[in-house]
């Protein structure tokens, strides 16, 4: 069987290194056909890693689109504001597509894809790669066996770990509303889904909770400046770009995300021009930093979801799963997963992992993701752990909370038919 053939669009940290990298890995499975990304140097990067030539690398997705390149399906990697025409002009290209989340913005895009997807007749996939773990997954199999009865309710955490919020939602791309989307759709659609997908049922109703509580300037320390490079108290400030950026064995991700020249010098030119070197609380960003949802599912199910910038990153997601027969304590960052039974009072920890975990790309999600998307492309049924429907309702659930925390009310939920 032939490889699957996947146009690229956005050679981002997403596009080139969470997904396309399977290509590398399983040359026989999935081939990079073209590409699709503005900045230059991002662009002749891609095109070098998986060997494209200049016919297929394209400045505009719209003409790799219409470029009648070969292929089988298209990931959609571009920026969170321009993901909808690209996906539909994709599947009316007659292309299946992988779609990065957020998705969209409203439900009237929300509902201009999945016409799209009905219309043409071709397959969308979100790229919610939570479902796509070794841990969620073990947490879905605990969940199925009955050992703890029925799910009564879930309290779930998503840490975004301090430095992290500091990094994308204070100084970095998804700091604004106006130029991306609320920080619970950008950030935690992911763990609305995996809600769903634990629970097995719709979810009803919401009611949200949350402000941008800490990174304002009312609350900058005396003694900070416009830049980190100036500030005075940059010593002993957690959010201080120095401390982030300048670690000199970190190349990766979230280095690689402020300058492509790595060089002390560049990074250090970067914090001075760039807007990863400005003050936490001289930024103009406007996102929620802490956000708790509640959650009511069909069936009586409740749940909550906290997002919280004021953790430690490397706990990763934390989730308490409380059934009418036991109940599971578990840990993303390490994979442990406590299982008490009520029945006969015993308590047992998961196996230690093998390698992986949180440092695999979302736990393994990533390649989790992307292989099941190729196996789907060659055939294989069920390869692809959720439908666009599902997809679809992680974010009405985000658009509810945030309906919910503005105007102080209990949002219901109507998911599409």
């Amino acid at each position: 069987m032939k490889p699957v053939r996947l146009i690229v669009l956005g050679a981002g940290a997403r596009g080139m290194d969470a997904y396309a990298p399977y290509a590398l890995y399983a040359p026989d499975q999935l081939q990079i056909a073209a590409v699709a990304e503005p900045r230059e140097l991002r662009r002749a990067a891609f095109a070098a890693r998986y060997g494209l030539p200049e016919q297929a690398v394209f400045t505009d997705w719209r003409d790799a689109l219409t470029a009648g390149i070969g292929a089988d399906a298209v990931l959609v990697a571009t920026q969170d504001n321009e993901h909808v025409d690209p996906a539909c002009l994709a599947m009316e290209q007659g292309y299946d597509v992988l779609l990065e989340k957020p998705i969209a913005k409203t439900e009237a895009e929300l509902k201009r894809i999945y016409d799209t997807s009905v219309r043409t007749g071709r397959r969308a996939a979100v790229c919610h790669v939570l479902r796509y773990t070794r841990f969620f997954n073990m947490l879905k199999s605990i969940i199925d066996s009955g050992e703890i009865g029925e799910v009564v309710n879930i309290s779930h955490s998503e840490n975004i770990g301090y430095w992290h919020m500091a990094h994308s939602f204070v100084r970095g791309n998804w700091r604004r509303e106006d130029e991306t989307s609320p920080m619970i759709l950008a950030k935690s659609c992911h763990d609305a889904d995996i809600l769903l997908y634990l629970v097995g049922k719709d979810c009803k109703r919401v009611a949200s909770f949350g402000s941008l509580k800490h990174f304002t300037a009312k609350n900058a320390p005396e003694g900070s400046a416009e830049r980190c490079l100036d500030c005075r108290v940059s010593d002993t400030c957690p959010y201080s770009a120095m401390r982030l950026y300048m670690i000199p064995f970190l190349t990766s991700w979230p280095v690689s995300v402020i300058t492509d020249d790595l060089s002390t010098e560049g990074r250090l030119k970067a914090l001075r021009e760039g807007p990863y070197g400005r003050c936490v609380y001289h930024c103009d960003n406007d996102v929620v930093d802490h956000q708790s949802t509640v959650l009511e599912f069909e069936g009586g199910v409740t749940a909550t979801m906290t997002v919280s910038a004021f953790t430690d990153y490397r706990h990763g997601r934390t989730i308490h799963i409380m059934g009418s027969h036991g109940e599971i304590r578990a840990k993303m960052s390490d994979e442990t997963i406590e299982i008490t039974n009520f029945r006969d009072g015993s308590v047992r920890t998961s196996e230690f992992p093998p390698p992986g975990g949180m440092g695999d790309g979302h736990g393994g999600g990533d390649i989790g993701l992307i292989a099941s998307f190729v196996q789907m492309e060659r055939g294989a049924q069920g390869a692809v752990k959720s439908s666009i429907r599902d997809a679809i309702q992680s974010h009405l659930i985000c658009f509810a909370a945030e309906e919910s925390r503005r105007d102080h009310t209990v949002v219901e939920i109507h998911n599409v038919n």
